[in-house]
């Protein structure tokens, strides 16, 4: 027998709260859950996230004499920019995220300063652009010891010979390793009569030094030795000039000392004797050239061009190596911790590909990469150092910079 009517309506609104309860539990509980999932995966995230910091100063802009090749105001955090995008893809399998901090500070600044910036971005792993001057302010911070330093922007050799740190490495070529992968090419060739041409800039004398040390090594002779005294501008005047100004003995090669770019370019084809021209122009040794395209190198230069509008250059790969060789380190050791990094980068089983035909590595004795060299002119690669014949108890490469006995660094 049915219930009267308002019994009937009171049990169905019971039945419908409790399934209204029911329903609501259900939804908080899969929100609860939702929740405690994103929560997870967000500080999952957190742990396995590497940031790096890249730090350069701010420099008066450069404009070449011939007004052709003007320094890109990008250069060096474009190659770390794009080693961040390869990192990514590599990292996204393991669950790991790259991120790039860029910073700039004024010429001059104090290591004090750089240091607070830094300690501000909250990363640990630095890639420096930044002059030699710079870095012996930012290092002579005792915090700077719990840092790694990866240096793309200063080639000078001291760094890497008499005052080198533990945790600095260098991915950038030193001034000697650009020097030696040019003789061992010179030598190779029998040019071993060298014309030395030596600008007026301290850079200039620095890169005439290790063209010397470098002929010592190799067998070469520097037969005429001369400093360019004419001014920085050659454009109207150079026709005249280098002519009477390269007589005077014979020689196999002119090599010139001009970082700057501010006469080198004006010497090829306007030398007394038919003589080709190397060193900082003409042909040049760099760790990184717009012609190379062996061992997949055409597609890192691809990835540059599309991202940057312009070719890598040698500080642009310099920081990219750094950048990559904390991914490769994080890659290998499965972890994000700073620490942990920096020991594999420094050990003997750290190896980066780095589209040279060869696995890159930092030597223990100094923290310079290991890298071949590439020998080119303006347009195209003409070889690679080092050269058949060059031999090394370890490895060919140690041919190129200062080897372990060289080496006088405080640890």
């Amino acid at each position: 027998m049915d219930a009267p009517g308002p019994l009937r309506h009171a049990a169905g609104n019971h039945l419908v709260i409790a399934a209204t309860m029911t329903a609501n539990r259900t939804v908080i509980a899969r929100t609860l859950i939702a929740g405690s999932a994103l929560l997870l995966s967000l500080t999952a995230q957190a742990a396995n996230t590497i940031r790096i910091s890249y730090l350069e100063e701010t420099r008066p802009a450069e404009t070449a004499l011939a007004n052709l090749a003007p320094r890109p105001a990008d250069l060096g955090s474009a190659g770390a920019l794009l080693a961040i995008t390869d990192n990514n893809t590599t990292g996204r399998f393991v669950q790991q995220r790259f991120e790039l901090t860029r910073l700039q500070v004024p010429q001059g600044a104090s290591g004090a300063d750089m240091l607070a910036r830094l300690a501000k971005a909250g990363s640990s792993l630095v890639v420096l652009n930044v002059s030699a001057s710079a870095i012996d302010r930012l290092l002579q911070q005792p915090a700077a010891k719990q840092y790694l330093w990866f240096n793309a922007g200063a080639p000078d050799d001291r760094l890497r010979q008499n005052q080198c740190r533990p945790n600095l490495l260098h991915p950038l070529p030193g001034r000697a390793m650009q020097a030696d992968a040019l003789a061992q090419y010179l030598v190779s060739r029998r040019w071993q009569k060298w014309f030395l041409v030596t600008g007026p800039k301290p850079e200039d004398k620095l890169y005439a030094a290790a063209i010397r040390r470098a002929a010592k090594r190799f067998g070469g002779r520097i037969v005429l030795d001369k400093n360019w005294n004419f001014g920085p501008d050659a454009r109207r005047t150079a026709q005249a000039e280098v002519p009477v100004f390269t007589q005077g003995g014979d020689y196999d090669v002119l090599i010139v000392a001009d970082e700057a770019g501010d006469f080198g370019d004006y010497l090829p084809y306007r030398t007394w004797l038919p003589r080709p021209v190397a060193g900082t122009q003409g042909l040049v040794a760099e760790g990184w050239h717009g012609s190379a395209e062996q061992w997949g190198a055409v597609q890192l230069q691809n990835r540059f061009r599309a991202q940057s509008r312009r070719d890598m250059q040698s500080v642009d790969f310099a920081a990219w190596a750094a950048v990559r060789s904390v991914g490769e380190a994080a890659t290998r050791t499965a972890s994000a911790d700073a620490g942990k990094l920096a020991n594999y980068i420094h050990s003997a089983d750290f190896q980066l590909a780095g589209f040279k035909g060869r696995t890159l590595s930092y030597r223990p004795w100094n923290g310079e990469l290991r890298q071949p060299m590439l020998i080119a002119q303006p347009r195209a690669l003409v070889s690679m150092s080092p050269q058949d014949g060059f031999l090394h108890p370890r490895t060919d490469l140690d041919t190129l910079g200062f080897d372990a006995p060289e080496v006088r660094c405080s640890k």
